[in-house]
């Protein structure tokens, strides 16, 4: 089995998704490196050749243009079916995130292939895979979705921040594609907008802090959002609170909201309901504060508190601050 991995990157920075997802492509081949590839598309890509060799790809294809520096679907997709006719694999991944929701389906479409999208785990065997399971219906159901027989080549999103991604360390080969543009296309990007939002991306950060329903309103959030600032956090919600109207749904965590996986996850008033715990039990390091013993969340935090937030995060952002100043 051969695997080709669209590899997302933002201004020359790959994002988190890549290394999870060519950690996912070697569990398909059976830890074979020879058998999994990179694509990466964007201006002056080349020098992430090296970073995708640490991460497992042996062979990067590269479509390195200033035409590719804005996103372009119509673009991108010629770039991938050109990739995919080079290196010939059994399966192409890539993240379920927006870009690859834009994607993956009409490269598929392009490409005749089959298409499984946001899946958080995997069914295969060897040389064979065969599909996954997804969440639906807000989280409420887990689908277990398969490929047809007569599906030649799979194509498959994973949700970021579920799958571990592991340091291969090998030397990639860099292949350079052709990046003349396709006259076909009627589709022009003249410019990208960066959301009004000044937050960082929840499933890139490596500490965040969370409320929930307990935070009471909107206004609260400004006792994490100090606790934020000093520790160089960014704060999440709990779907109670989105809910509730006390945070934007950019700011839930959980299955019908972000996955993420940061180093350091304080939830703070978070009861911790099934959804919400999916959506960050890999955490390196969890603390929990909330005022129920009982509460779910406690059983799997590394640290917890029971009391009142409003009493220990104000007091924890002062132990901070005295450690960050001296």
């Amino acid at each position: 089995m051969k695997v080709l991995v669209f590899c997302e990157q933002r201004d020359g920075v790959l994002k988190s998704s890549v290394s999870e997802a060519l950690g996912v492509a070697h569990k398909l081949v059976n830890g074979n490196s020879d058998n999994v590839a990179g694509l990466v598309i964007g201006e002056n890509v080349s020098s992430l050749t090296p970073d995708l060799g640490v991460f497992g790809a042996s062979k990067v294809y590269t479509a390195s243009s200033p035409s590719y520096k804005l996103y372009n679907v119509c673009h991108y997709t010629d770039v991938l079916e050109n990739a995919v006719k080079k290196f010939q694999p059994d399966v192409v991944l890539g993240a379920a995130s927006p870009m690859g929701r834009d994607l993956f389906p009409r490269a598929a479409a392009r490409l005749n292939a089959g298409l499984l999208t946001d899946l958080t785990e995997l069914d295969y065997s060897e040389n064979s895979f065969n599909g996954g399971i997804k969440p639906m219906y807000a989280g409420k159901v887990l689908a277990n979705v398969t490929y047809t027989n007569n599906c030649k080549l799979k194509m498959a999103t994973i949700r970021p921040n579920v799958f571990p991604s592991e340091k291969k360390s090998l030397e990639a080969t860099e292949i350079t594609l052709d990046c003349s543009l396709s006259d076909e296309h009627s589709l022009e990007t003249k410019e990208i907008l960066k959301g009004k939002t000044s937050k960082a991306d929840l499933t890139e950060s490596s500490c965040i802090i969370s409320g929930g329903r307990a935070m009471e309103n909107e206004e609260n959030f400004s006792v994490l959002q100090e606790c934020a600032e000093v520790i160089g956090a960014t704060v999440g919600a709990s779907r109670a609170a989105v809910d509730s109207g006390f945070a934007p749904h950019e700011m839930q965590v959980g299955q019908t909201g972000k996955t993420v996986n940061p180093n350091l996850y304080i939830a703070c008033g978070i009861s911790g309901s099934i959804q919400h715990l999916a959506g960050m039990k890999t955490s390196k390091v969890i603390v929990a504060i909330n005022k129920d013993e009982d509460a779910p969340i406690f059983s799997i935090a590394d640290y917890g508190i029971v009391g009142d937030l409003f009493e220990i995060v104000p007091e924890l952002t002062k132990e901070f601050k005295s450690y960050v100043d001296q």
